[in-house]
C-alpha cells in the first residue's frame, strides 16, 4: 500500500517503454533530480499513450507497475 503522504511525479512527454526498473530510476535521478528510493511514486507514459509504467520504493525494495489500455489512451 502506498502511504498517503507519498508524492506523485508525472514525467511530461513520452518515455522509452523498453526501459525497466533501473533505467526508469536513472531517469528519475538524472532528469528529475529526485531520489527514486525516497518513497515517491514516479509515472512514465509511452509514445502511443496506451502504456504507463510506475516505479515506487517502499523502503524495502523497488516496485515496477505497468498498465496497458486495450482501448483509448492515457492523456498527459
Amino acid at each position: 500500500m502506498i502511504p498517503s503522504g507519498a508524492r506523485v511525479w508525472i514525467a511530461m512527454g513520452h518515455t522509452d517503454m523498453r526501459k525497466g526498473m533501473q533505467g526508469l530510476a536513472l531517469l528519475v535521478q538524472q532528469g528529475l533530480k529526485r531520489d527514486p528510493h525516497g518513497g515517491d511514486l514516479f509515472v512514465f507514459r509511452g509514445r502511443a499513450g496506451s502504456l504507463v509504467k510506475l516505479i515506487w520504493h517502499d523502503g524495502i525494495g523497488m516496485s515496477l507497475y505497468a498498465k496497458r489500455l486495450e482501448k483509448g489512451r492515457f492523456v498527459c
